[in-house]
């Protein structure tokens, strides 16, 4: 049996597909299992086990049978967020700028944060479809 993993709904499968496929083996090492750019499916592993798939949005949406349903909520300018990917890399600045030159959209730079604990430094971006990331090493 497979252990619990993310799956990401996204209407933009092919900038998603990008940043994803980009971001998770440089920071995790986690591999394309499945999937290619036009989607509608797409998977990384590591040791054998999915750590993040993501699926075309209006396709799960059929299946289920909400695809006249609004596709939201989104986050919003307006509105806090609702979860976080939390990513543990070796370096902070670089893997910012990795996800930066592959579609991610800056929130915070990478910084220390001695009130989170020793040693702690992250950096927070959003994903092409506005989920926010962050970076994290200790």
């Amino acid at each position: 049996m497979d252990a619990p993993y993310h799956r990401l709904l996204v209407a933009d499968f092919p900038s998603c597909f990008g940043f994803y496929g980009a971001a998770l083996p440089a920071l995790t090492g986690a591999a394309l299992a499945k999937g290619a750019p036009e989607g509608p499916y797409a998977s990384w592993d590591l040791g054998g086990r999915t750590v993040l798939s993501l699926f075309d949005r209006g396709q799960q949406a059929s299946v289920i049978g909400d695809a006249a349903l609004p596709a939201g909520p989104d986050r919003s300018a307006t509105a806090q967020d609702h979860a976080v990917l939390v990513l543990r890399v070796e370096d902070v600045d670089r893997a910012f700028a990795l996800c930066l030159r592959h579609g991610g959209a800056p929130v915070t730079g990478p910084a220390d944060r001695p009130a989170w604990g020793p040693d702690l430094r992250t950096a927070h971006l959003r994903d092409p479809e506005g989920r926010l990331i962050e970076l994290q090493s200790y």
